[in-house]
């Protein structure tokens, strides 16, 4: 497989070197692949130098459609350096250059906030369905044997202006259903619907999540994953701050909305699920929907990628580093620059 994308790769760079009008031509000139956007990869963080000549990039790959693609391996990827004597990109064999791609399990965390809509209507017609489904929700995400790099929170709305804690981020699935299995009837003490509310204070705690892993240095991602059965009644947010909130969320965290019945607001919850809005017709297929939701949020744990590698460039700063994906026949790639000054051999990843 390896042998057959560097021969593709090679390839590529015989077409996109009779491209290149002159040995100053800018490295975007050179990267002309108008063919090549079946995948995004989006960069959350690098490229960042260690010496003696460690470059490190962190990204994220999507498909046309923004949904994750995840569980890429090495294979899938081909490195290219575009150094001050280089025309082109050029292919960096693994001879030249050690390298690693690691996927979720090696190098970050990822956190799922499960928020549950238990407002009048939930808990007086659909309960235990709602619970029945979360509990299968949180059974596909988090192992049953505690993994230290996936975690989940639930939390829950009503008309309080208040994000309700049902059980705080954690990694051991037993706590998380038991929590769920804990809800009744009489939780909660206001009937209405802040949904706008929600949604602003879950976007502060996600802010405040990856604020504690990056201050361990830990990088990190998480998914907001929110139900609910109607609209917003509360009224004490306008419909835009929660819009804001969502856009401004950072790149490392995703949205997915679930709406369930014939009383909730579709365009209010496309807008609010960036990256996934899921619809149940009625409360009996929500635990089949809840588990495609967790199949989208696996895929999006999965679909962060930590490269890094020993660069064989020992000058220039300001060269040039392709990294191109391969999913099947979808291909995309992540161009970034970088500087070499003061490089030598010894690497080590």
């Amino acid at each position: 497989m390896k042998q057959l994308i560097l021969i593709f790769g090679l390839l590529s760079l015989v077409v996109l070197g009779n491209s290149c009008k002159d040995d100053d031509a800018e490295f975007s000139d050179c990267w002309r692949a108008p063919n090549k956007t079946q995948l995004k990869l989006t960069l959350l963080e690098g490229p960042t130098i260690t010496l003696p000549s460690k470059v490190s990039i962190f990204f994220k790959v999507t498909d046309t459609n923004n949904n994750p693609v995840g569980y890429l391996k090495e294979d899938n990827f081909v490195i290219y350096e575009k150094g001050i004597n280089d025309s082109c990109p050029r292919v960096i064999s693994a001879f030249e250059a050690k390298r690693k791609i690691s996927g979720r399990q090696q190098v970050f965390n990822h956190s799922t906030l499960l928020v549950l809509d238990l407002s009048g209507s939930v808990l007086q017609q659909s309960l235990q369905q709602v619970k029945d489904a979360a509990n299968a929700f949180v059974a596909q995400i988090v192992p049953p044997l505690p993994d230290p790099s996936i975690s989940m929170g639930i939390y829950w709305f009503d008309g309080e202006d208040v994000l309700h804690e049902l059980e705080p981020v954690t990694n051991s699935l037993t706590d998380l259903k038991n929590a769920i299995n804990s809800v009744n009837q009489n939780i909660s003490n206001d009937n209405s619907t802040d949904l706008y509310g929600a949604v602003i204070k879950a976007d502060a705690k996600a802010d405040s999540i990856l604020a504690v892993y990056q201050a361990a240095d830990v990088t990190s991602a998480t998914s907001i994953v929110l139900f609910t059965d109607g609209e917003d009644r509360a009224n004490r947010y306008p419909k835009q701050t929660a819009y804001d909130a969502v856009s401004g969320s950072p790149k490392e965290v995703s949205w997915f909305t679930l709406g369930v019945g014939n009383e909730i607001n579709v365009p209010d919850l496309q807008k609010i699920g960036r990256n996934g809005f899921f619809q149940a017709a009625s409360v009996t297929q929500l635990t089949n929907v809840f588990k495609q939701i967790a199949d989208v949020v696996n895929n999006e744990a999965n679909s962060y990628y930590f490269f890094e590698y020993c660069s064989p460039i020992r000058n220039g700063s300001n060269n040039g580093l392709i990294i191109e994906a391969y999913d099947g026949t979808e291909v995309g790639f992540l161009q970034q620059n970088f500087d070499a000054t003061g490089f030598t051999g010894g690497c080590q990843l």
